[in-house]
């Protein structure tokens, strides 16, 4: 009986976190989502896209594991991104225009699927021989520590930052589509002289970005929510 009353109560107080995304294509993806869940065909749910976001995004793992062997599979790879970008980002907005949200299981599920995605993806890039698996890990690390403040500012701030400055999930798969096509032509580039591997350079840069990311903004939520809940002196006795 006691457990039933929990529940009963979580629901009724879980609020929808406000969604703040200032990514450079935001404007322009709310609108074409829009368009394209008004337009779905019935068969089409949230719950098929976000599985096909998932398994787009697995694809793209395996399929940079096998530009080990032909680099021609970075095309692939481009088309897995952009399947995964229909899945992961329409889902949401498709419930939504339908009014069949679930905000809490959405939001688990969501990025459940986010982290299980991350995972493979950049698995995938390890054993391409693109970058060094080094490299490959720091992203991951980085990445999923910048997805842990997003995921505890949600709860403790209800505002939840699709995006980090100017850049979202969005223009990373741009970015990851836009090296696939230079690595398609040489896997190397060359700075200050010195031969690297393209990937190896986009990635140190990359983990570093979110690096300063993750600290600045967990900063700026810690002074907030102190400002929220400042320490009170002890009552005199």
């Amino acid at each position: 009986m006691g457990t039933r009353a929990i529940r009963t109560v979580d629901y009724a107080t879980f609020r929808n976190a406000r969604r703040v995304n200032q990514a450079l294509t935001a404007r322009m993806e709310k609108r074409a989502l829009n368009w394209m869940a008004e337009r779905a065909p019935q068969w089409v749910n949230s719950d098929g896209l976000t599985l096909l976001g998932l398994g787009a995004q697995i694809a793209a793992g395996i399929c940079y594991a096998l530009t080990r062997w032909d680099r021609r599979a970075l095309l692939l790879a481009i088309v897995c991104l952009a399947l995964n970008w229909l899945g992961d980002s329409l889902d949401g907005t498709l419930a939504r225009v339908r009014r069949q949200e679930r905000p809490r299981y959405g939001f688990y599920v969501d990025h459940m699927v986010d982290i299980l995605g991350a995972v493979a993806l950049m698995c995938g890039l390890g054993a391409s021989g693109l970058l060094h698996w080094a490299t490959a890990m720091a992203m991951l690390v980085v990445f999923l520590v910048l997805s842990s403040e997003s995921y505890l500012a949600t709860y403790t701030l209800s505002c939840f930052q699709l995006s980090q400055g100017i850049f979202g999930p969005t223009e990373i798969r741009i970015l990851l589509a836009l090296g696939n096509l230079a690595a398609l032509r040489s896997p190397y580039s060359t700075v200050f002289g010195h031969r690297l591997l393209l990937f190896d350079l986009g990635g140190v840069i990359a983990a570093a970005v979110m690096a300063v990311m993750a600290i600045g903004v967990a900063a700026r939520h810690t002074a907030e929510l102190y400002r929220q809940e400042p320490l009170k002196p002890e009552p005199l006795k």
